[in-house]
């Protein structure tokens, strides 16, 4: 019969040493993964409420016989009801596509302009529907000129 002897029941140094470095490599991959989304939340926040607007107005485009609503009645068209000429109504059968103009995370601002200056809120262009944050210091990954 055999004895188990004390000496051989601890774990070996190259077994310590190969979970180790399977522990630094998981780290490795993972912790980059969290800084980058807590980095900030603002611009997280920025994207999702960009392409939810995006969204609706494609969706506005579609119902509209593609064209956008234009800038001077942009709050009453995205908040309200309008039949798919564009006249407003509350027996529309299109809208309301929004709730509320939403805030822009960076400046806190709900403001709409026609041009972007820098001076915070959102910028609209009635002719292609883009839309963006009015502020020249972000970089809108979704946009093909790449400029919010």
């Amino acid at each position: 019969m055999k004895t188990l002897d004390a000496r051989n029941t601890g774990f070996t140094f190259v077994e310590i040493l190969i979970v180790v470095i399977i522990l630094a490599t998981l780290a490795a991959l993972v912790v980059p993964q969290f800084g980058q989304a807590s980095a900030d939340p603002d611009l997280a926040a920025l994207s999702a409420t960009l392409q939810t607007i995006r969204t609706q107005l494609q969706y506005y485009m579609i119902q509209h016989d593609g064209s956008f609503p234009p800038f001077a009645e942009w709050n009453k068209q995205m908040l309200g009801r309008s039949r798919p000429n564009g006249n407003l109504s509350t027996r529309g059968s299109c809208g309301p596509y929004l709730l509320q103009i939403p805030v822009n995370p960076l400046d806190g601002s709900r403001r709409i302009s026609p041009t972007q200056d820098g001076s915070g809120g959102w910028t609209y262009d009635e002719q292609t529907g883009h839309f963006q944050s009015n502020d020249f210091s972000v970089i809108d990954p979704d946009s093909p000129t790449r400029d919010l």
